[in-house]
């Protein structure tokens, strides 16, 4: 949808960026976290609130632990042997693409089918349908009107030549910065904390470019914090796709000492994510707290907002258009390997998996990256798809599937 325009656009500015480079052109000074010391960054007064995705830690730890204790007794089944099941949803990144999830939600909602989520985790375009899908059904046309009533303009505006030269993006990303102002108002925010004190979490994705890491963010913990500003940062940094939308920089601490860190799209480094590698192992600490953690398991859907097969397309004979295909490609190859993950985890707890995903009689017409006309037809699509029960996928592509 419009990326071999701006991977055409991506090649010319490198271009002239190497040209300008080789000419003596200065860098902008940053201050970042030394090698030695990103494990131990934290925001000032907000600590805990992220974690290196595959590091243990015991601020994340704990607060999954509490959030067993803070939950209805009459939220999740139990089982006649005393098994709790919650319901997880992880949605992914996928540009416009978020309209099929959009849509998807809404029809699931309308099905009468929909669970009371225990955890929603989102990456890029996923983490702005998070927190409305966290919300509940309630907020479906919200996130209906997040994707049928912009285009790209709203979310983002091209900078001419120089400044595309001296800077570090293809676009600005203030129109988005703005939306996500509008979308992230103080009522939602407090009931966003409501739902982290009844027991219930909300996670998205960004990337650590100093570090190559994937940082997972609490964003109930933040809410409940009442920091809107931080909260409408971290999603900002999420949707961040490199090269066509500048980086986020937060300002932290290490050792006394303040730094800044330098954030992008979690698409980057993850396409979607769950619980997996995120907490280390809880059986110890779950002990010590009184928790089972054997009388524990997760019904785990994951709402990929792309092509899981190939999608046969013809492809201009122009860098531009080659490049924008390679891109998809690897980003859609990415996708298939974290779920993957997420399946091989599941399977190894005994948990059940469901996946979704833009059909491949889908094709794409898109005129524009955030074409309009487009994402209502894809909304439509999804909405379709789920209202009469959507036919969850019981495995990644490349098994047999069994569908549910």
């Amino acid at each position: 949808m419009g990326n071999g325009k701006i991977f055409k656009a991506f090649i010319i500015s490198a271009t002239f960026s190497c040209m300008l480079f080789l000419s003596g052109c200065a860098t902008v000074t940053r201050h970042a976290v030394p090698s030695g010391l990103f494990n131990k960054a934290e925001l000032a007064g907000m600590p805990g609130v992220r974690t290196f995705y595959g590091v243990t830690n015991a601020s994340f730890q704990k607060d999954i632990l509490e959030s067993f204790y803070q939950e209805g007794k009459n939220d999740y089944p139990v089982s006649a042997k005393g098994v709790k099941t919650y319901p997880f949803l992880f949605i992914s990144g996928g540009a416009a693409n978020g309209a099929y999830g959009a849509g998807l939600l809404k029809g699931w909602s309308e099905s009468g089918t929909r669970p009371f989520f225990k955890v929603v985790t989102g990456v890029s375009t996923g983490a702005l349908t998070a927190p409305y899908a966290f919300l509940g059904k309630d907020y479906d046309g919200k996130d209906e009107d997040l994707y049928t009533k912009v285009s790209t303009k709203d979310i983002m505006k091209f900078k001419g030549p120089i400044r595309i030269l001296l800077g570090d993006s293809l676009a600005s990303n203030k129109p988005l910065e703005k939306y996500i102002d509008e979308i992230v108002s103080p009522e939602i925010l407090k009931k966003i904390a409501a739902e982290h004190m009844r027991g219930r979490r909300l996670y998205v994705g960004t990337t650590n470019m100093d570090a190559q890491r994937f940082v997972v963010w609490n964003m109930g913990a933040i809410a409940l914090k009442g920091d809107r500003e931080l909260f409408e940062k971290v999603l900002l940094a999420s949707a961040a796709i490199p090269v066509t939308f500048p980086p986020v920089f937060f300002h932290v601490e290490a050792d006394g000492k303040k730094y800044d860190e330098m954030h992008a799209d979690g698409g980057t480094s993850s396409q979607v994510f769950s619980l997996y590698n995120m907490t280390g192992d809880l059986r110890p600490v779950a002990e010590a707290a009184g928790i089972d953690i054997m009388k524990i398991r997760a019904d785990e859907y994951v709402i990929r907002n792309g092509y899981v097969t190939a999608n046969w397309q013809e492809v201009k004979d122009d860098i531009g258009s080659i490049v924008g295909r390679t891109f998809d490609t690897i980003i859609d190859r990415q996708a298939v390997g974290d779920l993957y993950k997420i399946y091989l985890y599941a399977k190894e707890r005994g948990e059940s998996f469901y996946l979704a995903y833009i059909p491949p009689d889908f094709i794409p017409e898109g005129k524009e990256m955030f074409d309009p006309k487009e994402m209502r037809r894809l909304f439509d699509r999804g909405y379709q798809d789920a209202v009469k029960g959507y036919a969850w996928h019981a495995t990644p592509p490349g098994f047999e599937e069994d569908k549910k």
